[in-house]
C-alpha cells in the first residue's frame, strides 16, 4: 500500500513484522476471517438498528417524544463512539485487534442486552452509551485483520464483505424487529439480540489468529502524532469532509424513514420493518459488493478519479429522496427512497479504500476511526436531533407533514456528499501531480 499524499515528519513509520504472526491467510483461512469478521459486521448493525424500527413502540411505553427519540438514536450513542473509537483504533494498530474486537463485542452485546431493562430515557440513553463504547473498536479493529491478513488487491473486495453486514444487518434489524416487537414487545427483542454478539466475536477472535504485529518507529515520543498527521494530510481531510456529510444524510434517514412511512402512509410497524429492511438489505448487499470491486478496479487501472461513483450515487439519491417526501403514493415513496440506500452502502469500500491508501501500512485502524469518528459524530448527534425537534415543532404548527419538511435535511446531506466526494478526487490528483514533479 502506498501513500497517495506526503505524510506531517512526525508520522509514525510502520512495517508489518513477519515474526510477530503466520503469513496472509489465503483460501479457507481467509474465507473463514472474512465470514467470522462480517458476522462481527452484522451483528453488531442489528443491535445498532434495532432501536430505530423500535422507536414507536419505545416512545409509547417510556412516553418519550420524538426530541427524546432523537437525542437517543443520535447524540447518546454519536458522543461515546466518537471519543472512544480513537484510542481502540491506537489499541488495534499497535496491539492485538482481535482482543481489541472480543472484548468489544463483549460490552456492546451486554449493553444492548441491558437496554431491554430500561424503565426511562435516562437508563435507555445510558444503555446505548454501552453499545457505542463496544461498537467503537469493532470496525477499526476488524480493518486492522483485514490489512494484516489479505493481500492489497483483495482488500477492497473485503471490505466490501465486511461491510456487507451493516445492509444486511439493518433488513434483519428492521425487518425481523418489528414483527418480533409486535408479537413479543420492545424489551424481548434487544434482550434476545444481546446475547448473540459475544459468541460471534469469539469465533472472530479464534478464526483471526495471532495477527502480525505492527514494527513502528516514531519520530518524537512514542505514540505521538498518528492521528494528527493523517489529519495533516490534505487527502486525508478532504475524506473527512466527506464523511462528516454521509453522517449528516444517514443518520437522519436511518433514524426516522421507517417512522416516516408509518405516519404519513400508514404502515404498520411490521409493514414498514420489511419494507424498508428488505430494500435496504437487498440493495445494500449489491452495492457493498459492486464498491468493493469497483474500487479495486480503480485502483488497479490508477484511474484519477476514485470518488467519481460515489459522487453520482448521491447526486442520485439527492433528487430521489427529496421526492419520496412528499408524493401521495407509498409504493412511489418506498421506490424513491431506494437510491440512497444503495448510495450508502455502495460508497462504504470507496471510503474506507481511500483513506488506507492516503493512511498507508500500519495506520488502517486509525484512518477507518477518524473516518468513522467523522462520519458518526456531527451527523448522528445532529442530525436526527434536528429532524426530531423540527418535526415537533411542525407538528405543533399543525403542518401534514412535519416530519417529510424535517427530513430535507437528508436530500441537502446527499447533495453536499456528491460535492465533498468530488473534492477528494481533486485532493488525490494534486497530491499525484506534486508527487510526478517530485
Amino acid at each position: 500500500m502506498t501513500r497517495t499524499d506526503t505524510p506531517d515528519p512526525s508520522a509514525a513509520r510502520a512495517t508489518i513484522d513477519p515474526a510477530a504472526g503466520p503469513a496472509p491467510f489465503a483460501g479457507r483461512r481467509a474465507a473463514l476471517l472474512l465470514g467470522a469478521l462480517f458476522l462481527v459486521s452484522l451483528i453488531a448493525q442489528i443491535d445498532r438498528m434495532l432501536p430505530f424500527i423500535l422507536a414507536e413502540a419505545i416512545r409509547a411505553d417510556l412516553s418519550l417524544s420524538d426530541t427524546q427519540i432523537g437525542l437517543m438514536t443520535g447524540i447518546a450513542f454519536a458522543l461515546c463512539y466518537a471519543l472512544l473509537s480513537l484510542p481502540m483504533a491506537r489499541l488495534a494498530d499497535r496491539g492485538s485487534p482481535r482482543g481489541v474486537l472480543l472484548a468489544c463485542a463483549t460490552v456492546w452485546s451486554a449493553m444492548t442486552a441491558l437496554g431491554g431493562l430500561a424503565t426511562g430515557f435516562a437508563t435507555l440513553a445510558a444503555s446505548r452509551f454501552g453499545v457505542a463504547l463496544g461498537e467503537a473498536g469493532a470496525m477499526p479493529s476488524s480493518h486492522a485483520l483485514i490489512a494484516r491478513r489479505l493481500p492489497p488487491a483483495r482488500r477492497g473486495l473485503a471490505i466490501g464483505i465486511f461491510s456487507m453486514g451493516i445492509p444486511l444487518g439493518t433488513m434483519i434489524g428492521f425487518g425481523a424487529g418489528g414483527a418480533l416487537s409486535e408479537a413479543h414487545g420492545w424489551r424481548a427483542v434487544l434482550l434476545g439480540a444481546g446475547a448473540l454478539g459475544a459468541i460471534v466475536g469469539l469465533l472472530a477472535y479464534v478464526a483471526a489468529g495471532p495477527a502480525p504485529r505492527v514494527a513502528r518507529t516514531v519520530a518524537g515520543a512514542p505514540g505521538a502524532g498518528s492521528s494528527r498527521a493523517l489529519v495533516a494530510l490534505p487527502a486525508f481531510r478532504a475524506i473527512l469532509v466527506a464523511a462528516v456529510c454521509i453522517g449528516f444524510a444517514s443518520a437522519p434517514f436511518y433514524a426516522f424513514a421507517a417512522t416516516f412511512l408509518i405516519r404519513a402512509h400508514g404502515l404498520s410497524a411490521t409493514q414498514a420493518g420489511l419494507a424498508f429492511g428488505l430494500l435496504q438489505g437487498g440493495l445494500g448487499i449489491v452495492g457493498t459488493l459492486l464498491g468493493g470491486r469497483g474500487f479495486d478496479a480503480a485502483v488497479r487501472a490508477g484511474a484519477p478519479t476514485l470518488l467519481r461513483a460515489p459522487a453520482l450515487a448521491f447526486f442520485l439519491a439527492a433528487g430521489a429522496t427529496a421526492a419520496a417526501l412528499f408524493v401521495p403514493d407509498r409504493r412511489l415513496a418506498i421506490l424513491l427512497l431506494t437510491p440512497a440506500m444503495f448510495a450508502f452502502a455502495f460508497t462504504l469500500p470507496f471510503a474506507f479504500g481511500a483513506a488506507h491508501r492516503v493512511a498507508g501500512a500500519g495506520s488502517e485502524a486509525m484512518a477507518s476511526s477518524l473516518a468513522l469518528v467523522a462520519s458518526g459524530l456531527l451527523g448522528p448527534a445532529l442530525g436526527p436531533l434536528i429532524v426530531g425537534a423540527v418535526s415537533d415543532r411542525a407538528r405543533d404548527a399543525g403542518v401534514a407533514n412535519g416530519l417529510g419538511v424535517a427530513l430535507l435535511v437528508v436530500p441537502l446531506a446527499c447533495a453536499a456528499t456528491a460535492v465533498a466526494c468530488l473534492g477528494v478526487d481533486r485532493r488525490l490528483a494534486a497530491a499525484r501531480r506534486r508527487a510526478v514533479a517530485l
